[in-house]
């Protein structure tokens, strides 16, 4: 028998190795190749299908014309307030963008007061800090996502309830719990990450695009950005930091968020029909209406034969602000009331009642208790009109209707000006 020897071996093995090895890289490689190519077509694919979706979406916003005059123009199609990629569509052009009303000064009246809130996806926390500075941040601690506070309140700093991770009233990390060990970690990169903050009037409102601006120069831009010109003629009508608070009231509806917008928007057109007892205190045939670039303004002459010992609630001249896209100011009376609607889903949507009165009736209880239950009354009401409407919205019996050219030119306004964000 021959005896083949190690290094014989070797020399008969060496074409095989090279060939298994070879072998394994070209498999290792086309492995690789697949994979790269399947991650580069899954990328695709959510590209193609963003791009879809955005096509989708854009056809239907074409579906409804702002050109067309109000006594010819058909309203928008149920699509706008039923379709779910709708819906989306619209939260990131309409409400990721410019400035939007969240919340009111009292809230953050004094040093560490803080308040939260969402919008969309958006999760926010506003505070004001000990030398008085106004901030805002998303509500997300940079650790592991977690809400970083909750309410309102007073806070001398913000601690996670997941781990413990603490942030002051800047936003500023100021401590990290149990990272010994951590490697390339700044913790000046790792603070709240913040947002555009502005007040105006009693309103504070957040912008969730713009790059951050010094307080003060947010302060002296918003007005403009947010009203347009007919900024001082609100400031001239009432609508300033002088009322004093009173009380929140929240209403979570079964509609889409443009139906009670819609609502507000019909130039008094409803009142006389679903709102008897409001319509006993108006003059309804002098119900009038103006639209400026972002803002409508309703105008409408109250009963009122005020007397010292007989206060009407909604006195001689009632003014309906809507500030697009969601924010409603009214004005009437010794009152004021305002209006934050918060889209929740394609057929749901959260209402937000703040009331102020002036500063000489705080202490009318009586008054105040029975303006609210008169309040209360027309806000019950105006939800089972709206809960109806979405209803109707989502049967096959209704596609688009038309507008009543006399009273509902806030209304054509509104949807005219969604059609110009959402075509950009």
């Amino acid at each position: 028998m021959t005896m083949i020897t190690a290094t014989t071996m070797a020399v008969l093995l060496k074409p095989m190795i090279t060939a298994h090895r070879l072998l394994l890289f070209q498999t290792q490689k086309h492995t690789s190749i697949i994979a790269k190519q399947q991650k580069q077509h899954g990328s695709l694919l959510v590209a193609s299908s963003v791009r879809q979706s955005d096509n989708y979406c854009q056809n239907l916003v074409d579906e409804f014309d702002p050109n067309i005059p109000i006594e010819k123009a058909l309203t928008p199609p149920s699509s706008w307030y039923t379709d779910p990629s709708f819906f989306d569509f619209e939260l990131h052009r309409v409400f990721y963008k410019g400035w939007q009303a969240v919340g009111y000064t009292e809230q953050i009246k004094n040093p560490r007061d803080f308040f939260t809130g969402r919008l969309g996806n958006v999760e926010f926390l506003v505070c004001r800090d000990d030398d008085g500075k106004i901030h805002a941040f998303h509500n997300v601690c940079r650790h592991h996502a977690s809400l970083v506070a909750s309410g309102n309140g007073q806070k001398s700093c913000f601690v996670c309830p997941y781990h413990g991770w603490t942030y002051g009233l800047d936003g500023a990390l100021l401590k990290a719990t149990r990272i010994t060990g951590i490697q390339n970690f700044d913790v000046n990169e790792f603070g709240l990450k913040p947002l555009n903050v502005a007040t105006w009037g009693p309103f504070v409102l957040l912008n969730l695009d713009k790059e951050i601006l010094p307080q003060q120069e947010a302060d002296n831009t918003v007005g403009s950005e947010w009203l347009g010109s007919c900024s001082e003629y609100l400031a001239a009508n009432g609508v300033d930091s002088s009322l004093s608070y009173l009380c929140r009231r929240v209403y979570d509806i079964e509609c889409n968020w443009k139906v009670f917008c819609d609502n507000y928007l019909d130039g008094g057109y409803h009142v006389p029909y679903a709102h008897k007892g409001l319509a006993s205190g108006l003059k309804l045939n002098s119900y009038s209406t103006k639209t400026y670039e972002k803002v409508s303004i309703q105008s409408c002459d109250g009963g009122s034969t005020e007397s010292e010992d007989d206060i009407d609630r909604l006195g001689s001249k009632a003014l309906y602000a809507f500030i697009y896209p969601n924010f409603m100011i009214n004005r009437y009376g010794p009152w004021m009331d305002t209006n934050l609607v918060l889209p929740l889903g394609p057929r749901k949507c959260q209402v937000i009642f703040d009331y102020f009165i002036e500063a000489h009736l705080k202490d009318d209880k009586d008054f105040i208790e029975r303006s609210l239950v008169d309040s209360e009354r027309v806000q019950i009401e105006d939800i089972v009109l709206c809960e109806g409407v979405q209803r109707g919205l989502e049967t096959p019996a209704y596609c688009s209707g038309r507008y009543a050219p006399m009273v509902e030119h806030a209304m054509h306004h509104f949807h005219q000006l969604l059609h110009y964000i959402l075509k950009e």
